[in-house]
């Protein structure tokens, strides 16, 4: 009991937004403290982690035979234990600036679709990287507190949450998940829709990296006002060497419809199944979109006219699952209330 109080006194207590694509950390009574890729470079033999986050990211698609650079979370949920558990610990001794002595006290966000079995892996993951309690939040909720959604009151909030793993959206009502939907196709889904598309049409190989650079710059969900361009540089399949070639937003559209319909389908169904007095308030409210994905151009235009509701944008829609498990945090009442 002793020891706990004494680390308790070294440690600083996080909030975690454990994504699939990136991880943010808020420390307490500090903001976001880091916001790194969810990525570990590993050495193939001896199991030795090299680099984690944006240095592992890096990596990608460009190590040798003996490092792997690997994202140990797919889906939203964790993938390979070891290497979580080393991408948790680095993390949180990075933000306590090294000190091995540190145990703080987390909250991390999870998808609301999550198994037991998943969220033991989590848990069990934490407390192996060295943290002293665990707190489970889902991500919609943490998504709707990081927005100042009004939760506890006795009213329908909507909220869409596109990550890079999953895709969820949640009614929300007297602090409590209503009805939610999460399902396995975001982000990551986007960048492998095009890497197949440019592969089939243009018969060129692409990294992630670079299907994450033409969904950021080019992807849109609605066709655009002005045509855009873009320069890729892959490998030829066909004679086997490096090639250039441009593409245009409208092929990069229809690569995507595809995903992009699920998030639409996903959220029509969500509508379909909530209780008539709180789509009363949907209608008046409007949903709000949070997550990386929901940056996708157009996407909000879309579902506007989809489904004939006013669409808002979290004004910061990367950080948003991270303030929120920050306010959870720091209110330990609503802690008690929305953890899993």
């Amino acid at each position: 009991m002793f020891f706990d109080s004494l680390w308790g006194l070294f440690s600083s207590d996080l909030a975690i937004d454990l994504g699939t694509a990136n991880t943010l950390v808020i420390q307490k009574g500090k903001g976001i403290v880091l916001r790194e890729p969810s990525v570990v470079a590993i050495h193939s033999e001896t199991k030795q982690v090299l680099a984690v986050g944006s240095d592992a990211k890096k990596m990608l698609g460009r190590t040798p035979g003996t490092i792997v650079a690997t994202r140990p979370l797919k889906d939203g949920v964790i993938a390979n234990f070891e290497v979580c558990e080393a991408m948790i610990r680095y993390f949180i001794q990075k933000v306590h600036n090294r000190r091995s002595m540190v145990r703080p006290r987390v909250v991390i966000a999870v998808p609301s679709g999550i198994t037991q079995v998943e969220k033991r892996a989590v848990r069990d993951a934490a407390i192996s990287a060295g943290v002293r309690e665990v707190y489970l939040i889902e991500e919609p909720m943490a998504a709707a507190v990081g927005v100042d959604m009004p939760i506890s009151e006795a009213s329908g909030n909507m909220i869409l949450d596109i990550g890079g793993g999953t895709t969820e959206v949640a009614v929300i009502s007297l602090s409590g998940i209503v009805y939610s939907r999460s399902v396995r196709v975001a982000g990551d889904e986007m960048d492998e829709a095009m890497v197949n598309y440019i592969k089939r049409k243009y018969n060129l190989l692409i990294g992630e990296r670079t299907a994450e650079e033409i969904k950021m710059t080019i992807g849109s969900a609605y066709k655009l006002e002005k045509p855009q361009t873009m320069e890729i540089k892959g490998r030829d399949l066909m004679q086997g060497i490096p090639k250039t070639l441009t593409i245009n937003d409208e092929e990069i559209r229809g690569a995507l419809a595809e995903t992009v319909q699920t998030v639409v389908e996903t959220v029509k169904i969500a509508l379909e199944r909530t209780p008539p007095e709180l789509a009363a308030d949907i209608v008046d409210k409007g949903i709000v979109l949070a997550g990386g994905g929901s940056l996708l151009q157009g996407l909000d235009i879309l579902l506007r006219e989809e489904t004939g509701l006013p669409i808002i944008l979290a004004e910061d829609p990367l950080s948003a699952v991270v303030l929120g498990t920050g306010k959870v945090l720091e209110d330990i009442e609503l802690l008690r209330r929305v953890s899993i």
